[in-house]
């Protein structure tokens, strides 16, 4: 008896029991499903995650307090200072802008309203180094920094919450009992990582410095980091660089630690690769539990089916005729429950990309492996009834009929 009879008889068998066969390609089906979504969520966060990382800058670079070590203990201290990033900018030639940051929350009030935001003191290259884009007025610019004035930019969130309706611009908000005026809103650029930047407020690094956060010292101004956009793609590497041979001879040490973006990208991509390769392991024991399903329906088949396997090896069917027959159904039935898990993986996944900022995507490969694997696990799990069958003794078969 060829292939294409066995499957013939076996779709045949199978359609006579429709429901005992759904039911029983039914863990497959969960398992194939829960796969193909979770492949595909885990590459869509890891794609969204890349992409709001890469929307800050692809040429960024980071450099913060702290680098060096103190009998294994890392150093905390704040050795960061405004004139630090000024002689980065004036001596570091494969730098294209830079942008020193002081962040503080406080309580800011417009009339009967008030909301406690975050506050960023920088500069007016922060603009560019961010990728930030101004849809009302303009951006803070360096006469105000160099005269201490007190202006705000704000998010676009915060200017609704404040303002609802109202044109912000010209108006004067309280920040720790000072008066500032706003000259520019933002374009949104939503949340990341449990920060909503768009609820953010902007000022002069130096009034920061001086009306809110209180900070001088005798070095000069103490800041939280500082953030760097190279001149192009190729020039990060030099541009790190550099930064750490200016800092290093300015400070007698390497307090400090230069970071690019493409670091943090790396590293993302490690860690939800990781993740979505767990998720998909833990699914994939659902797989398991339908294999194993498969396994007991067909045992069940077996002993259902004497008389009829007994008929068959009285007339002449071989030993392996009867393994290949029993060997094919267990297998139709894994990989139909396969392609209709990956269809039904495949929709969760529209779904999900439907009502979350997720676009989950589902490799070919991934698709292709897990039908297959579907495939294997009937196999594997139906040789043992179809060697039962198959080692039956034709006279006990008929007998016990």
């Amino acid at each position: 008896m060829d292939i294409l009879e066995n499957v013939r008889m076996a779709v045949a068998t199978l359609a006579s029991n429709k429901l005992r066969s759904s039911l029983t390609m039914l863990g497959v089906i969960i398992g194939n499903a829960s796969v193909i979504a979770l492949v595909g969520i885990g590459q869509g966060a890891q794609n969204y995650t890349l992409d709001k990382i890469n929307s800050f800058g692809p040429n960024r670079l980071f450099i913060f307090t702290g680098g060096g070590d103190i009998d294994g203990f890392r150093v905390q201290e704040q050795t960061l200072v405004l004139a630090d990033a000024e002689a980065i900018a004036e001596q570091a030639p494969a730098v294209q802008a830079v942008a020193p940051e002081i962040s503080s929350n406080s309580v800011m009030i417009y009339k009967s309203r008030k909301t406690n935001t975050n506050i960023v003191g920088t500069t007016s290259e922060y603009l560019y180094v961010r990728n930030l884009v101004v849809t009302q007025g303009r951006f803070l610019n360096k006469s105000e920094q160099q005269q201490n004035a007190q202006v705000v930019v704000l998010g676009p969130d915060l200017a609704t919450k404040l303002f609802e309706r109202e044109n912000p611009l010209g108006r004067e908000v309280q920040i720790n009992n000072l008066s500032f005026q706003v000259v520019g809103v933002l374009e949104g650029k939503g949340s990341f990582l449990g920060q909503n930047e768009d609820e953010q407020a902007y000022i002069p690094i130096t009034t920061m410095a001086d009306q809110i956060a209180g900070r001088r010292s005798a070095y000069g101004v103490p800041i939280d980091l500082v953030q760097v956009s190279a001149r192009d793609l190729p020039s990060v590497r030099a541009a790190a660089f550099q930064i750490t041979n200016i800092l290093t001879q300015r400070h007698g040490k390497k307090d400090f630690s230069v970071v690019s973006n493409k670091s943090f990208q790396t590293l993302v991509g490690q860690v939800t690769g990781v993740l979505s390769l767990t998720l998909a392991a833990i699914a994939s024991i659902s797989l398991l539990v339908g294999g194993i399903g498969i396994m007991n329906i067909m045992l069940v088949s077996v002993t259902e089916r004497t008389q009829e396997i007994g008929l068959r090896k009285a007339i002449g069917a071989t030993q392996k005729a009867i393994l290949t027959q029993f060997l094919v159904e267990a297998v139709i039935l894994s990989v139909t429950g396969g392609l209709i898990g990956t269809g039904l993986g495949l929709g969760g996944s529209f779904l999900v990309a439907t009502f979350t900022p997720l676009k989950p995507s589902v490799p070919i490969s991934a698709i292709v492996l897990a039908v297959g694997v579907s495939g294997g696990i009937g196999l594997f799990f139906g040789v043992l009834p179809a060697r039962r069958a198959a080692k039956l003794d034709p006279i006990v078969a008929l007998r016990s009929a």
